[in-house]
């Protein structure tokens, strides 16, 4: 995907859904991982867009430092509710390379 097409696709964005049971690095117990997954929400207001000029990231006290994450997105182009699976590609907008920044501990 073109740097422009990914750009338009994280402006139209109203939020990242992620999965945690996509975090399997962070199980410490294999036999305590989720049967279902679980999710979590990040706004818009936590996006900093690629080639933003003078873009920078503020640590929040009291944390000294944020780890990185690469991860993999898919952008779902519009509102969809028990899709089947066969249908569910037509509900995908775009793919696009992401990095998180999460907290090292919790606030």
């Amino acid at each position: 995907m073109a740097a422009a097409e990914a750009q338009k696709l994280l402006e139209a964005s109203t939020k990242i859904i992620g999965v945690s049971t996509t975090y399997m690095v962070h199980v410490k117990d294999p036999g305590n991982v989720p049967k279902v997954p679980t999710l979590f929400l990040k706004p818009t207001s936590s996006f900093l867009h690629a080639g933003t000029a003078n873009a920078s990231i503020e640590v929040p006290e009291p944390l000294e430092t944020l780890r990185h994450e690469a991860e993999f997105a898919i952008v779902i182009s519009r509102r969809a509710r028990d899709v089947p699976e066969a249908s569910a590609m037509d509900y995908v907008g775009g793919n696009q390379e992401m990095l998180l920044q999460p907290p090292t501990t919790a606030l």
